[in-house]
């Protein structure tokens, strides 16, 4: 659990040091905000039930829609952009996994109500930092843009409408999952010369981070896409490097489309190789839902959700590997002390366990009342650094004992909070 608190306090820094504030919304809540987003077919996913007003409600399974529900409900005339951020349990009925459980906890962050290239690089910047403070190594930030992906379809003639699901969302669903035979039935079935498929083939095996925009926009120009989207991408490639450390690993794949049709413009993945086929720990990208609840998108938004638990495994599996006791960066807790009244009153010690932890030390009293070498057997074993003894003659010279648990070493000194802090 410590290591739990720490992982979100480092988070909730990060994200106040960049603007962002906390909200909080219910566990449960109405099915149709989830129905509204992604279809019926999603109830199969969720602990959906009747409650005894026969209202329809699941435990959420994300909390970004709760966000979009609470903007439409409280802020609608809350001065733009709004910076939020987000930390809680969701529930998803599912078979459960390493790294995917049916109670996980996630941390996200919403930049509403702001579009473009610099409100998109302050998301993603926020979320690289988030990483690099936490100490995670070896992960690999993935960058698309749905917009040149859509541009790109529908110059190839592909319709951007259509029940129950328009060609170009069939399409963007086919290249995200590399599924080209599914992808030349599409294009044959819409009437478009096949000969595309290179262009498409060549545009998904680029590889590499900042570099592959060249060829990309060589590729982009020969299927006569309007390049307004890729511009963007571009700029936003340039503020990442401005605005947060370098990733371990980035790279540019236009034919991400994360597989959620209310994004509109850039989408990132990041994953991590220690947990295999449930490597993504953190995904989003810019997107429009404020409709579904009935307020006008006035402006894309943009945030992501960072998922808790896969980061804490994967940070463990990393330490294991490497050997560290210490698996966030700075878990270590502060040390702690045990006071020891030895065959004294406990009444005699008390006044300088709360001076001491007036002063920002972690204080324990002896409640055993076992002979020393029993109890600084227990201390050693429950975690204490530090623990100070105090007997008859102690007492009778205004003195005390301070033994290292750690070092095995014992200095004397005064019975006095500052005299006895200078030894913690």
């Amino acid at each position: 659990m410590r290591r739990r608190q720490c992982l979100e306090n480092l988070l909730e820094t990060k994200a106040l040091g960049h603007g962002f504030n906390r909200v909080q919304t219910p566990i449960f809540e109405s099915l149709e905000l989830f129905t509204a987003k992604s279809g019926p077919g999603v109830i199969k996913q969720l602990y959906a039930f009747e409650d005894k007003s026969k209202r329809q409600l699941t435990l959420r399974p994300e909390l970004t829609a709760p966000v979009m529900r609470m903007i439409s409900e409280e802020l609608r005339s809350a001065s733009k952009p709004l910076r939020l951020s987000y930390f809680g349990q969701c529930f998803r009925y599912e078979e459960s996994k390493k790294g995917r459980y049916r109670e996980f906890f996630q941390y996200g962050v919403e930049l509403i109500g702001a579009h473009g290239p610099l409100a998109e690089a302050e998301v993603i910047a926020l979320a690289i930092d988030m990483l690099e403070a936490s100490g995670l190594k070896g992960w690999e930030l993935r960058i698309g843009h749905v917009g040149i992906l859509r541009e790109v379809l529908t110059a190839i003639g592909l319709a951007a409408e259509g029940e129950p699901e328009s060609p170009v969302a069939s399409a963007m669903r086919f290249l995200d999952k590399g599924d080209w035979e599914g992808m030349e039935q599409l294009l044959e079935t819409n009437g478009i010369d096949l000969s595309v498929i290179a262009d498409l083939k060549a545009l998904s095996a680029l590889d590499g981070g900042k570099e592959t925009l060249g060829p990309a926009k060589t590729i982009l120009e020969q299927m006569n896409v309007d390049l307004d989207s890729f511009d963007q991408l571009s700029t936003l490639l340039d503020s990442i490097e401005l605005l947060a450390p370098t990733p371990p690993s980035l790279k540019v794949n236009l034919c991400v489309a994360r597989g959620l049709d209310y994004y509109t413009g850039m989408v990132f993945e990041i994953h991590v190789d220690e947990l295999g086929g449930e490597g993504q720990i953190l995904g989003g990208g810019s997107y429009r839902l404020l409709h579904l609840f009935g307020l006008e998108d006035l402006d894309p938004s943009c945030g992501f959700g960072l998922g808790f638990d896969r980061v804490l495994l994967a940070l463990e599996a990393q330490a294991a590997a490497e050997g560290r006791v210490e698996v966030v960066r700075g878990e270590s807790p502060a040390p702690s002390t045990l006071m020891l009244p030895f065959r004294i009153e406990s009444k005699h010690t008390l006044s300088i366990v709360k001076q001491l932890r007036d002063s920002g030390n972690n204080v324990e009293m002896d409640l055993r009342g076992k002979n020393i070498g029993k109890t600084l057997d227990w201390a050693g074993k429950n975690g204490f650094h530090n623990v100070i003894i105090v007997g008859p003659k102690d007492l009778e010279n205004n003195s005390c004992s301070v033994k290292n648990i750690l070092t095995g070493d014992q200095n004397t000194t005064e019975f006095s909070a500052d005299a006895i802090s200078s030894l913690l």
